[in-house]
């Protein structure tokens, strides 16, 4: 037997992992980044095999790691944790600084960023795992503290992306309801709340390439509430 809560008690940080170039770029929102050597320093970070990301990592053979702030945005957690590269170009408008390796590093509302040459990557079924050697490191700021999967879950109410190793189907999670006129449904990236009771249609009855008005997080990421 496997208590889903269990896993909740195991403790992650959240990042943005980028790479690519100066000429395109891509990232996403990671809590599974981890030192595993300290002589010479290495890295890993697990990505989801869909992910947009991962083609740039094996394209340039490295990639970057930004600890985020722990009171970073809701626009940044929306940009690179709920939309693809793919169709939405998460650089724009954002500081970004590049390393040695030419990979893009985002500076915005973070304490702290690693520069990674990649060394190998792992099949893990729906996940690759990256493992690189640092080669460069530096503290953007000692006054903020660095957010953590529990205080972004706990605190700020938010929940994994689909591609994330820790993503669990909420239907997993739900617990037995009784049945309402209404139901209300948050958005897992900045936090607005569609209610069907003030608006003109069911969330159910929306169309599936609805996306939140305020972040562009897609319907199907939305938890009822």
């Amino acid at each position: 037997m496997i208590n889903i809560e269990a896993l909740f008690k195991i403790s992650y940080g959240l990042y943005i992992v980028c790479s690519g170039d100066k000429n395109c770029g891509n990232g996403f929102i990671s809590n599974s980044v981890f030192q595993v050597t300290a002589e010479p320093p290495k890295f890993a970070v697990c990505c989801s095999k869909n992910n947009f990301t991962a083609e740039f990592i094996q394209k340039h053979n490295a990639f970057s790691v930004s600890v985020l702030d722990q009171n970073v945005s809701s626009e940044i957690i929306g940009s690179f944790g709920y939309r693809s590269g793919k169709n939405f170009d998460k650089m724009a408008g954002k500081t970004i600084i590049y390393g040695e390796t030419g990979v893009p590093i985002i500076i915005n509302e973070c304490v702290a960023f690693f520069e990674i040459k990649l060394l190998q990557a792992v099949d893990a079924g729906t996940h690759l795992i990256f493992i690189g050697e640092l080669i460069n490191a530096e503290v953007l700021d000692n006054n903020k503290e660095p957010l953590t999967y529990s205080h972004y879950r706990q605190v700020r109410k938010g929940v994994a992306p689909k591609n994330a190793p820790t993503y669990i189907d909420k239907s997993k999670l739900e617990k037995a309801k009784t049945s309402t006129i209404s139901k209300r449904y948050k958005c897992p990236s900045c936090g607005y709340i569609y209610d069907d009771a003030s608006e003109k249609l069911k969330f159910e009855n929306l169309p599936d390439r609805w996306v939140c008005p305020l972040c562009g997080t897609e319907k199907s990421d939305f938890f009822e509430i």
